[in-house]
């Protein structure tokens, strides 16, 4: 069997964690930031569970993660 490829932009954007949660960071944080309150932005470093539909696409494209 080969080795699978890693999707290197799903590598760059999700975080998989020790007990195999699929973690992400939210949109909307690179830019037009200025006229948002800091209460907002404080909210964009926060990394939130992936959606448990979106899991099995992931999966598939981080295989070793």
């Amino acid at each position: 069997m080969p080795k699978l490829k890693t999707h290197k932009g799903a590598k760059s954007r999700f975080h998989i964690t020790g007990s195999g949660k699929i973690l992400r960071t939210k949109g909307g944080k690179s830019h037009l930031r200025r006229r948002k309150p800091k209460r907002v932005k404080r909210l964009y470093d926060e990394l939130i569970a992936v959606s448990p539909a979106d899991k099995p696409r992931i999966r598939r494209l981080l295989p070793y993660g």
